[in-house]
């Protein structure tokens, strides 16, 4: 083992170490960003009553996403647990002869899942995590199999088709009409699909295997899943063994009334494709619910094999279901809660890091500020609403190009998500951690990335002109 790579193991597990004693439960991470933003705001003169009103009314504000995440978390649970994916996950969790190689086989599938579509990795790579976990002759740590899971929503997930950003800005009836008058349509050929994001996307995913490689514990320094006392239920695909006595009991333990509801959201699914590109379709959150939905329905067969499964996902949703409130209320302080200028936290902070911007620091005077605001805002549609007209204005006046100033907000508003728990509750919850026993190891591909993500905006943001808003 080289000296560099006991630097980087050393690192991550000191931090993990540290973590464990010193990092609260994410519920209590939420609860300091609501106070945080709550005194920021008022420094910038906002009534305290402002505040109050702003927290309140924006505490059931993110309920159409919270329900979202929370089915899918449900459908995707159900679909991975299913016997079909169950074995294709079994399959991968044998490729991997050492624990380093496994967590590595993690964030590879992470990293490359997230480009397609964002939740999907959140739940799969878990379950692989757990598949992985059982071969104890692997000997692999759990807190980095666990951190390797979240890589994806890290890295890779905004430069992919399910970006939020990019996916607003490609689709003139899901802009707002002050964003759409200052930026008009930025098709993905101007954002994800430029020769420069790609790139980019390529080398953060070698820098994360990578990363991911030499950070892994060996020896006597692994925890596995067996130090967390962690127990997995072995029997979740097993079939409904309930016999039938009478009419309800049939019912349950019959494919007759799940076939017959595939078949409707078959029908369903192939006019919502047929309406237009298929990729802006399934990106959005409702269809991509509904088409696992109706995929665990027809992978359990029955109803009553389809309702053991998702009995097992529920106790994974529970973070969910209380800190997305909270989120919900520090975006509305940040952007409700006014001073006697009518101007609320989010546009001070903006309007610093724009006035310190020129067209040579512009992607990495945007790309801090994306990635801060970030860390107290994480969603990546909603936060691009809030930063667009900002970020776009400031793109016009100096002619930077204005794909690649979506790509800046894309890879800097990653960034956060490897620290903050927001986006790791659903991998938490399926793995039964807290993100005190990840952070060490995030923390370490963070330390890593911010460099290497705004060197990487500023040198490939240089190659590319301004062109003119398309209406």
């Amino acid at each position: 083992m080289s000296s560099s790579e006991n630097i980087l193991q050393k690192f991550a597990i000191r931090v993990s170490d540290w973590s464990e004693k010193w990092f609260p439960d994410s519920y209590i991470f939420a609860l300091l960003g609501v106070v945080i933003v709550s005194i920021a705001s008022f420094s910038i003169g906002a009534p305290a009553k402002d505040v109050a009103l702003a927290f309140g009314d924006g505490f059931w504000s993110l309920i159409p996403f919270t329900l979202q995440m929370c089915m899918l978390i449900v459908v995707g649970y159900v679909v991975s647990v299913s016997r079909p994916v169950e074995i294709l996950i079994n399959k991968l969790a044998r490729i991997p002869t050492s624990g380093t190689g496994a967590i590595v086989l993690v964030a590879t599938v992470s990293l490359f899942i997230s480009l397609i579509n964002w939740a999907m990795s959140t739940v799969l790579t878990a379950l692989l995590v757990i598949a992985l976990s059982k071969r104890k002759e692997l000997n692999m740590d759990y807190r980095a199999a666990a951190a390797a899971a979240i890589i994806g929503m890290g890295a890779t997930w905004a430069l992919g088709i399910s970006s939020s950003a990019a996916q607003l800005q490609a689709n003139k009836a899901s802009l707002p009409e002050p964003i759409y008058q200052l930026t008009g349509v930025i098709p993905f050929t101007e954002t994800i699909f430029l020769p420069q994001s790609m790139i980019m996307t390529a080398i953060l995913i070698i820098a994360s295997i990578a990363i991911a490689f030499w950070s892994a514990p060996k020896g006597n320094a692994v925890k596995t899943v067996d130090e967390f006392d962690i127990q997995f239920d072995q029997q979740i695909t097993e079939k409904s063994q309930v016999k039938s006595k009478r009419p309800g009991d049939w019912l349950e333990n019959s494919p007759i009334l799940t076939i017959l509801v595939v078949i409707l959201g078959i029908i369903w699914m192939f006019n919502e494709f047929g309406k237009g590109n298929p990729i802006v379709a399934i990106s959005g959150l409702n269809t991509y619910n509904f088409i696992f939905l109706m995929l665990g329905l027809a992978l359990h067969g029955t109803p009553r094999n389809f309702l053991n499964a998702v009995s097992k996902a529920v106790p994974a949703i529970s973070g969910v279901l209380i800190q997305f409130p909270l989120y919900g209320s520090i975006a509305f302080i940040m952007t409700h809660a006014m001073n006697s200028q009518d101007l609320s936290l989010s546009h001070y902070i903006a309007e610093f890091f724009v006035s310190i911007a020129s067209k040579e620091t512009f992607a990495i005077v945007m790309g801090v500020y994306s990635a801060i605001l970030g860390f107290f805002i994480p969603s990546g549609g909603g936060k691009w609403i809030i930063e667009a007209p900002y970020v776009m204005q400031a793109a016009h006046d100096l002619k930077y190009h204005l794909g690649w100033s979506v790509q800046i907000y894309n890879a800097a508003e990653a960034l956060p998500n490897l620290i903050n728990p927001f986006f790791m509750l659903p991998m938490l919850g399926i793995l039964k951690l807290k993100a005190k026993d990840v952070i060490g190891f995030t923390v370490t591909q963070l330390i890593f990335h911010i460099p290497l993500v705004m060197f990487l905006l500023w040198i490939l943001g240089r190659s590319l002109t301004y062109t003119p808003p398309v209406f």
